[in-house]
């Protein structure tokens, strides 16, 4: 019987981890992926994060580059292997848990590696679960070829010709100047082009540097500000979107509504000449496999700070668990020790 299982091995799961050994509790981080660091790994070729290294630091360790430097998925997940072996975490890889029920005063976990049990569970799997597509999409003919953006690692995964982009969040735009890059290729961006642009850098300091001094970051989601900043629309950071849709290549047609074999219908044009379309259009939480955990109206859980509503049962690494910062690298810390505060408190 341990003290806790951590479901998660990326930033959330590790830093919760780094606060249960200096708790000296017996636990373990198990994670469906074959090496730490595969969610970041697993995402395209280019990204890189739009937080410079000072503002990526982890609990009891700094980002490993000069301050300044916006770090590639490769340097991320590097980070985090060096992280766990670091402060010697106990990690259980290759592990899918598939079912949590809660019994008396423990949790019984099913997974792909057998049954486990824990006094306490914390689940960090983060908020990307299930890739969404539109439902339409499946009446898209098959010799156009399709992938959303969890998948999609460069140009040369989609066929020659036509290509269409679709989302208008970070992902959609930085994708979409990837991809409109290339000589000759046609592209159609679907989706709103009234989008907020900020900076990575304003008067010589970092966008970071700005939001931590004016506080951005810190607003609780409790407060009218807060509610305020995560009902309103992401702006896009350090890409240049203005730029880039207005290329020659590039057409914006608005939302895409409806499909039928190889026609595509958006708000502006009827397209026909489509040999690739990339779903940048996000993501919808799972967490169904958690016996009696009450959830929101848009599915993720109901909790305070990351308590959830069963005993023993916490979550870390969700949007907005606290403030803005609970979705950044260098802000899981301070929803991590406040975990742990809870935690000894009730000990």
């Amino acid at each position: 019987m341990l003290d806790f299982i951590v479901v998660g091995a990326a930033q959330a799961g590790l830093a919760m981890a780094y606060y249960l050994r200096k708790q000296g509790k017996n636990f373990l981080v198990v994670d469906k992926e074959a090496e730490i660091g595969a969610s970041w790994l697993n995402r395209w070729d280019s990204l890189t994060l739009f937080t410079p290294s000072e503002f990526n630091n982890m609990p009891g360790m700094e980002f490993p580059a000069q301050n300044g430097h916006y770090p590639t998925k490769t340097e991320v997940a590097n980070y985090f292997k060096e992280y766990a072996e670091k402060f010697d975490f106990p990690v259980q890889l290759n592990t899918l848990v598939e079912n949590i029920s809660h019994h008396d005063d423990h949790f019984i976990l099913k997974s792909s590696e057998g049954e486990m049990k824990a006094r306490n569970i914390v689940i960090a799997t983060g908020p990307f679960h299930i890739p969404y597509t539109p439902p339409f999409s499946k009446k898209i003919d098959k010799d156009i070829f399709q992938i959303h953006s969890n998948y999609y690692k460069n140009p040369g995964q989609l066929q020659d010709g036509g290509t269409m982009v679709v989302g208008a969040g970070d992902s959609g735009f930085q994708i979409l100047d990837e991809v409109s890059e290339e000589n000759g290729r046609k592209v159609y961006f679907s989706g709103t082009t009234e989008v907020k642009v900020l900076p990575q850098e304003i008067l010589g300091k970092t966008l970071w540097w700005w939001f931590t001094k004016s506080g951005f970051l810190s607003f609780s989601r409790d407060t009218w500000l807060g509610q305020k900043i995560s009902q309103s629309r992401q702006p896009v950071i350090g890409t240049p979107v203005k730029e880039i849709l207005e290329r020659d290549n590039v057409e914006p047609v608005g939302k895409t509504k409806n499909a039928e074999g190889e026609l595509v219908l958006t708000e502006k044009k009827k397209i026909t000449d489509l040999k690739n379309i990339i779903w940048a259009t996000g993501y919808r939480p799972n967490f169904g496999w958690i016996e009696g955990l009450e959830l929101t109206k848009e599915g993720y859980p109901e909790h305070y700070r990351g308590v959830s509503n069963i005993e023993g049962l916490y979550f870390i690494g969700l949007p907005w668990l606290h403030t803005r910062g609970s979705a950044t690298l260098g802000g899981i810390k301070k929803d991590a020790k406040y975990l742990s505060d809870h935690i000894e408190k009730k000990d």
